[in-house]
């Protein structure tokens, strides 16, 4: 039988970061796949079921912190793992992504991608 791999969905409107991360989670054996907007991150999200999804703050037509509160009102996302992956490090805005059910924030310049691939494998626990 073969090993389904885990899929990962990027919601990240700079095209150059989610191809970044998404070809550095590619390279780490997750199917990947990527939305540049809140709007059509939502939309893939509910279509694919992802196993977790890497979610901006900032973004066009819906920001992360609406497409988390969507997401944690669907009950088939209730335990889906979303990272808030961002530039905002304001204390605030850590407390607002919480509140909502971010499973973790990370600020993107402070995590190598490698990092970030690593707590996906421990959220999802999967081996090295």
């Amino acid at each position: 039988m073969v090993k389904k791999k885990p899929t990962v969905l990027l919601v990240e409107d700079e095209k150059m970061l989610a191809d970044m991360y998404a070809t550095k989670f590619s390279m780490e054996g997750f199917a990947t796949h990527k939305a540049y907007d809140g709007q059509a991150g939502l939309r893939l999200a509910q279509d694919m079921k992802p196993d977790i999804i890497l979610l901006d703050i900032i973004m066009p037509k819906l920001d992360g912190f609406a497409v988390l509160k969507a997401l944690r009102q669907d009950p088939s996302f209730k335990s889906t793992p979303v990272l808030l992956l961002t530039n905002l490090g304001q204390d605030e805005d850590i407390k607002k992504g919480q509140q909502l059910g971010a499973t973790d924030y990370f600020v993107k310049a402070n995590h190598t991608p490698a990092e970030v691939v690593n707590k996906v494998r421990t959220i999802l626990r999967q081996p090295v």
